[in-house]
C-alpha cells in the first residue's frame, strides 16, 4: 500500500485557502514529495465553505481519498461541513477562538497573524505549519514567498516571510512532540511536472497548433481560458473574451474558415447557448474544437462542483445530422495529447471535435513525467486553391479539399444553407441537395475508421470487467488496486464517440460487466447499448456534485461483485 498522509483544509470564501493549497503544493512538489491536490468551492465570492485536500505520498498519487489524517477547520462553518469525516486518528489543528471542537490542538493563527499587523497573514501561517510537519526545504519556502509576494513591494514580503517561518516553527514543533507523527519520503522526481487538468489541455492545445481562443467566463472552464491568455503573448495566441456564446462559437468558426486553429472552452449553460453555431460548422463543415467543462444541471445547477452529466449534450447537440468526435480523458497524459490531436481530427475531417472534463478534473493537481512531444505534431490539410476550385466538391470518403480565403486563386464560398459544390445556395432537391446529404453521412464511415480503441487496464483473462470514460479513470484503477483481484480488468474510453469496433468484443468476454460514472442515469452505458446493443446492467452512479472517493467506490465495487 503507497504510504500517505490526506489533509484537509477548510475555511470560508474570502480566506484564501487557494493561497494556502498554491504555497503548500508548489513547495512540497519542488522538494521532492509525491502530491495529489483537489479542491470543492461554493459559488460564492464571500461565506460558505472552500476547501482543499492535499495528499503527500510515499509513490506517486493520483486518486482522491475522503479520509482526512489532518483537518484545518478556519471557521466553525468549516468544521461543520466536514465533521462526518472526522475519525479517532485524525488530528485537528485549529484557532480555538475560531473553532469550536473537543479534539482541537489549538494553533493561535488569529492572535499571531494579528500580531503581525493583520489577520490577513493567518493563510500563510497556516501554509507555513503543514510545511514544517514535513520538514519541507525552508529555502525552497522562501523563494517561492518572495516570487509569490515581490510585486506588492518588501514589507509585505518581509511580512509573509515571517508569518510562514512563525507557522513552520509550529508545525517543526507538533512534529518533534509527536503530536503530529508522520514520516514519508522524498521519492518523487523533481523535474516532474506538477499541473491540473486545466494546464495539460491549454498545453495540449499550444502543441496541437492552437493560435486562437474564445470564450465567454464559465466555471469550471474558465481556467483552461485563463491559462490560453497568459500563454498569449509567447505563443502568438489571439484571445478574446466575447460578448455572448453565441458569439463565442462563430467568432470560432470564422477563425478556422480563415485558416486559424480556434478553440472554444465552456461549460454546460454557456455550451446550450453555441447549438446553433455547432450545426452551422456540419453544414459549412468547418473544424472547430470544443472544449466542454461538465458540471451539475440542468439550467445553473450546481455551477461549482462536479458531474459527467452533459455526454448526452455533446453528443446530440445541434439541429440535423452531422458527425463529431468526443474525447474524454482520463488523466493529465491523455488530456494534453487528445487535446493536441482534436486540432488535427477537426482540421482533417472538417468536423467539430470535443473535449470533454469536469470541475474535478480541471482542479486537480499531481505529478507527472514531463510530456513526451516527440510524436505530438501539428497536421494542416488545407490546400492551395485552383481556379476552378470547388469547396464542397463530391468525394467517395465525403471530405472535401478545404481552401482558405487568399491562398490560391479559387473563391471560398461557404453557405449555412444547402448548397451545391461551388457552395451556392441550392433547392434541388433530389439533385445536388441530396447528394450533399449523403457527402456529409460519408464522412461517418471515416471518422469511425480514425476511432481510438478503449484502453483495458488488467490481463486479458479477466471474469469482470469496469468500464468508464473521463474523470473518474485514476480513482477507479486506484481502487481496483486495493482490491487486489487479478479476475477484474478496467476498461476505460479516452474517446467515447465514435465507439472503437472492439468494444462489443471486450464486453462480450467478460462475465459481469459494471459502468462507474459520475451522472444520474449512466449516460455512457446507455450509448454503448444504443450502439452496440449490449446492456450494462450493473451501473455505479454519483450525481450530487462530489467526485467519487476511492473509500466508496470501494466498498460499492465488492458489493456488486
Amino acid at each position: 500500500m503507497n504510504k500517505k498522509i490526506s489533509i484537509i483544509l477548510a475555511g470560508e470564501a474570502g480566506q484564501g485557502i487557494q493561497s494556502i493549497e498554491s504555497i503548500i503544493v508548489s513547495v512540497l512538489k519542488k522538494d521532492g514529495f509525491n502530491i495529489f491536490a483537489t479542491k470543492e468551492y461554493m459559488s460564492r465570492v464571500r461565506g460558505g465553505v472552500n476547501s482543499t485536500t492535499i495528499i503527500v505520498a510515499e509513490n506517486s498519487i493520483d486518486a482522491y481519498y475522503e479520509n482526512m489524517d489532518i483537518f484545518i477547520p478556519l471557521s466553525d462553518a468549516a468544521l461543520k461541513r466536514y465533521e462526518k469525516n472526522i475519525t479517532q486518528n485524525t488530528i485537528i489543528l485549529a484557532d480555538n477562538t475560531q473553532v469550536h471542537h473537543p479534539k482541537i490542538t489549538n494553533l493561535p493563527i488569529q492572535r499571531l497573524a494579528s500580531e503581525l499587523g493583520n489577520v490577513i497573514f493567518s493563510n500563510t501561517i497556516a501554509a507555513g505549519v503543514i510545511l514544517g510537519i514535513f520538514n519541507a526545504s525552508q529555502e525552497i519556502m522562501n523563494n517561492l514567498i518572495k516570487n509569490l509576494f515581490q510585486k506588492k513591494g518588501e514589507e509585505i514580503v518581509n511580512k509573509n516571510l515571517e508569518a510562514i517561518k512563525i507557522g513552520y516553527n509550529i508545525g517543526n514543533e507538533l512534529k518533534n512532540n509527536k503530536v503530529v507523527d508522520i514520516n514519508i519520503n522524498k521519492t518523487g522526481d523533481k523535474n516532474s511536472l506538477l499541473m491540473n487538468g486545466a494546464d495539460a489541455i491549454a498545453i495540449g492545445a499550444l502543441a496541437g497548433g492552437c493560435n486562437a481562443c474564445f470564450a465567454y467566463p464559465m466555471t469550471p472552464s474558465t481556467s483552461v481560458f485563463t491559462n490560453m491568455a497568459n500563454y498569449s503573448k509567447n505563443y502568438n495566441i489571439a484571445v478574446e473574451q466575447v460578448e455572448d456564446e453565441i458569439g463565442v462559437i462563430n467568432m470560432a468558426l470564422g477563425c478556422w474558415y480563415a485558416g486559424g486553429r480556434a478553440l472554444v472552452t465552456t461549460s454546460g449553460g454557456g455550451f446550450a447557448l453555441m447549438t446553433e453555431g455547432l450545426s452551422l460548422a456540419g453544414m459549412t463543415e468547418t473544424p472547430v474544437v470544443i472544449h466542454l467543462a461538465q458540471r451539475p444541471g440542468p439550467a445553473t445547477g450546481l455551477p461549482t462542483r462536479t458531474e459527467q452529466g452533459d455526454l448526452n449534450l455533446a453528443l446530440y447537440a445541434g439541429h440535423g445530422v452531422f458527425p463529431r468526435i468526443i474525447f474524454a480523458p482520463g488523466n493529465l497524459k491523455q488530456a494534453f495529447e487528445l487535446s493536441a490531436m482534436a486540432f488535427n481530427y477537426a482540421d482533417k475531417f472538417q468536423i467539430p471535435v470535443f473535449i470533454l472534463s469536469d470541475q474535478y478534473f480541471v482542479d486537480t493537481y499531481y505529478n507527472i513525467p514531463i510530456f513526451d512531444i516527440d510524436n505530438i505534431k501539428k497536421e494542416d490539410f488545407f490546400i492551395k486553391t485552383e481556379k476552378d476550385y470547388k469547396r464542397y466538391k463530391i468525394t467517395d470518403d465525403g471530405i472535401s479539399p478545404r481552401g482558405i480565403p487568399g491562398f490560391g486563386e479559387g473563391l471560398v464560398a461557404v453557405d449555412s444553407d444547402e448548397h451545391n459544390e461551388e457552395g451556392r445556395i441550392t433547392e434541388d432537391l433530389n439533385g445536388i441537395s441530396l447528394q450533399m446529404k449523403n457527402k456529409r453521412l460519408r464522412k461517418f464511415k471515416k471518422v469511425e475508421e480514425y476511432a481510438l480503441p478503449p484502453v483495458l487496464y488488467g490481463k486479458e483473462g479477466f471474469k469482470n470487467l469496469i468500464i468508464c470514460w473521463g474523470s473518474t479513470l485514476n480513482i477507479v484503477l486506484e481502487t481496483v488496486k486495493n482490491i487486489k483481484n487479478s479476475d477484474i480488468a478496467v476498461l476505460f474510453f479516452p474517446q467515447v464517440y465514435p465507439l472503437h469496433k472492439s468494444t462489443i468484443e471486450f464486453l462480450n468476454k467478460a462475465k459481469k460487466v459494471i459502468a462507474v460514472e459520475n451522472n444520474s442515469t449512466g449516460q455512457f452505458a446507455d450509448l454503448i447499448k444504443t450502439i452496440t446493443g449490449f446492456e450494462v446492467k450493473t451501473r455505479i452512479l454519483k450525481y450530487n456534485g462530489i467526485q467519487f472517493s476511492v473509500e466508496e467506490l470501494l466498498v460499492k465495487i465488492k458489493e456488486n461483485l
